[in-house]
Order: C-alpha cells, then sequence, then structure tokens
C-alpha cells in the first residue's frame, strides 16, 4: 500500500483552551493591506526608517569577534548578564538586575503572566478598551476578562473597586496606550497604586511605547511607586526594532521564579545572540541618541494625520484624541456607523484601519477604531485620510 492509499489520520481532540484561541485581527487585516496601492494606518508597526541597522551590523560584529561560540550557544534562562543589567540601570527606580527576567518580546511576558496567574474561571481586569495581544495572551488559560470603565485619564478607580471581587490582576498600559494613544496623568496613578494596595490587588503594567513622547515624559511608572505589587513589562521592539524579539520583565521575588520556570518551559531561553548584540549596542549611551530621532519623526506624522482629520472630517461628526507620544490615535464614527462594516469599503478605496471593536473585552463601541501614523508619510496620511473621510461621507446612515 502506498502512503497516499492509507486512510485519513483521525481522533484529533483539541484542547479546551484552544477553542478560545482566535486569530488576531489586525494580523488577518494587514493580509489585506499587502495589496498593492493600500495605504494602511492599520497595523501596530514601528517605522522601518527608525531601525539602526549599522549599529547592529556594527555589533554582530564585535559580538562573534568577541566570543562567537558562547553568542551561538544555548545561554540562561534569566538572560544575558550585561542585558539584565543594563535593563535595570536604565529604569528610572531602584531594580535588582536579578529581578528581571529577558523575554521574547513583551508579548511573551504577557503569555507567561497568564499562565502563572490565571486559573480556569478566574478573573483578569484590563482597561476598557484594551491590547489585543494581551486578551489573546490571557484567553487560552480560560479566564474571566472583566472591561474596567476608562477614560481620557485611565482606569475609573470606582469602577475598578466594584470589579475587583477575585481579581488577580489589573493590566494596564498607562503610556501611549495601545489602542487609544491615552496616557494615564499623574493624579491617577497616584490614585490607582493607593487603591491597588487598599484592595490588595496586583498591577501588570506593560510599557513598550513609553519612550516615545513627543513633547514631555509621562509620569513616572506604577511600578516605581509599588514594585512590590507591580509586574512591568517594556520592550525593545519600538526603540530598536521588533525582529530581535526581545522584551523583559520585572517581578517581585513572590512571583519571578514561577514565571522564569513558565519560560523555561516555554522556550528555554530568548535568543542569546541577540541579545548579546543588544547589551552591545546599548553600552555607550546608543538609546540617548537614537531615541530622539524616533520622537521627531512620530511627531511629525501624528501633526500631519491631525491636520488631515481636521481638514478632511469637516461637517462629520468624527471625533479622535490627540495622543502625546507612542504609535496611535483614536477615533469614533458619526451615530449609526460601525467600523467593521466599513473596512471592507475603505480598503476599496485605497486605505485600511483596524476596527475598535475587538480592543473590548466586554461589550464593544461598534463606532471606535484605530489608526497608526507612524509607518506612512505625510503625503500618503493626507490621502489616506482623504480617502477614509469620503467612505464614511458616502455610508453616512
Amino acid at each position: 500500500m502506498k502512503p497516499h492509499d492509507l486512510p485519513p489520520v483521525t481522533g484529533w481532540t483539541l484542547a479546551r483552551r484552544a477553542e478560545r484561541m482566535n486569530p488576531s485581527v489586525i494580523r488577518e487585516i494587514l493580509k489585506v493591506t499587502e495589496q498593492p496601492g493600500i495605504i494602511s494606518f492599520a497595523g501596530g508597526l514601528p517605522s522601518p526608517r527608525t531601525f539602526p541597522v549599522d549599529a547592529f551590523a556594527q555589533a554582530c560584529q564585535r559580538v562573534l569577534r568577541a566570543d562567537g561560540p558562547g553568542a551561538l550557544q544555548y545561554a540562561a534562562s534569566e538572560g544575558y548578564g550585561p542585558l539584565r543589567e543594563a535593563v535595570a540601570a536604565m529604569l528610572p527606580w531602584p531594580v535588582d538586575p536579578a529581578q528581571v527576567l529577558i523575554t521574547t518580546g513583551s508579548q511573551q511576558g504577557l503569555d507567561l503572566v497568564g499562565k502563572v496567574l490565571l486559573d480556569s474561571g478566574s478573573r483578569a481586569l484590563v482597561e476598557t478598551p484594551t491590547y489585543l495581544g494581551a486578551l489573546q495572551a490571557f484567553a487560552p488559560m480560560e479566564p474571566e476578562v472583566v472591561g474596567v470603565a476608562s477614560d481620557a485619564e485611565g482606569v475609573d478607580l470606582a469602577d475598578l473597586a466594584a470589579r475587583r471581587d477575585g481579581a488577580r490582576f489589573l493590566y494596564v498600559l498607562p503610556n501611549f496606550q495601545n489602542p487609544t494613544g491615552r496616557t494615564m496623568s499623574e493624579a491617577r496613578r497616584e490614585a490607582l497604586v493607593q487603591t491597588a494596595r487598599e484592595l490588595a490587588l496586583p498591577l501588570v503594567e506593560d510599557n513598550p511605547y513609553g519612550d516615545l513622547w513627543f513633547d514631555t515624559p509621562p509620569p513616572a511608572p506604577l511600578a516605581a511607586r509599588h514594585p512590590e505589587g507591580c509586574i512591568y513589562l517594556g520592550s525593545f521592539s519600538k526603540v530598536l526594532a521588533p525582529g530581535l524579539r526581545l522584551g523583559y520583565l520585572i517581578a517581585p521575588e513572590q512571583v519571578l521564579p514561577k514565571l522564569l520556570q513558565a519560560k523555561q518551559a516555554a522556550d528555554l531561553h530568548s535568543p542569546g545572540f541577540n541579545q548579546r548584540m543588544v547589551a552591545d549596542v546599548l553600552r555607550d549611551g546608543f538609546l540617548e541618541r537614537h531615541v530622539p530621532t524616533i520622537r521627531t519623526l512620530y511627531k511629525a506624522q501624528r501633526d500631519a494625520m491631525l491636520a488631515a482629520l481636521e481638514h478632511e472630517m469637516r461637517g462629520l461628526d468624527v471625533r479622535w484624541n490627540t495622543p502625546e507620544g507612542g504609535m496611535f490615535l483614536w477615533a469614533r464614527l458619526p451615530a449609526g456607523m460601525d467600523a467593521i462594516a466599513l473596512l471592507p469599503k475603505a480598503v476599496e478605496r485605497g486605505v485600511a484601519f483596524v476596527p475598535g471593536a475587538p480592543f473590548y473585552a466586554d461589550t464593544p463601541d461598534p463606532r471606535t477604531l484605530r489608526l497608526s501614523f507612524v509607518t506612512a508619510t505625510p503625503q500618503q496620511i493626507a490621502t489616506g485620510i482623504a480617502a477614509l473621510a469620503a467612505t464614511i461621507r458616502e455610508n453616512l446612515p
């Protein structure tokens, strides 16, 4: 009997958690934006113009010359020692390098948090709306993910107290949040930390965008105010390059050993060669010179999008915010419209965005959408926003 004559394999039974895994809406939209001529405001991708290719070309040579075999060998699960030291040194509160765990992107940090802190049926609190990747990372653990009401300053503390019962943690992005671009105010941060202490509610603070401020730095992190009650996630994806797949987490000693064990089970360690290259690039203050160039570029692109929206959306009941940093702007369509239904019509006109509904843990607002301003040129932004405005006008209820 030939192999192709054998009966098909049967009997596969998927785990219950697999049923809760869903494709990333953003990744599916990105497939559409690969079509020629599409101006995409959809992806959460940093601008490739910011990638320090030359710096990494030189670092690659230095790392291989210094200890090529060591760079290409298996490595410690905690991460490369000099990189952990560099991370601890660049944070704005005292951190022991032993508290630093290098992760395969900050997305892995979210996965580890979910594995270690969530059981089936346990409660996790998130902002409204929140990062879609966090919802995906937590979903396989089969938790009850509950959205906490939020405003322009951050989490509504009264609603937080009302929903705290049984919650394992509150997940927040205080700086230039994905998807809304909002920043938690100083007063709200202080009040949130005080409330978290009173409620004995751990915090998971995700900060991939905090260095991308335009005019003034954001307030101090929650973890700087409450280090014993907070897990802090950071990333090199937005300030160096996402292809390195390197992030880090800072955790209290009560939970760090289990997070490390979860990482060992997941991938043994993050790429050691990449870690050594990043440590090499960081050693002479490179970020202090490089990140301001990213801020300048992104601020100009944000301003171009704000100007285009102001010009093109005249007469339309479209609302948007003005982010103080980061990569995203949050908008709301006129009453009666649905961003998911509008998307294919916008694509027909050559522009793409991300509907806001998938970013909600609970009841979504179908009128919301996310616009990324960092990968398009000012001219593309003007053309794309004009196309979006025309699509909205054509489809007003």
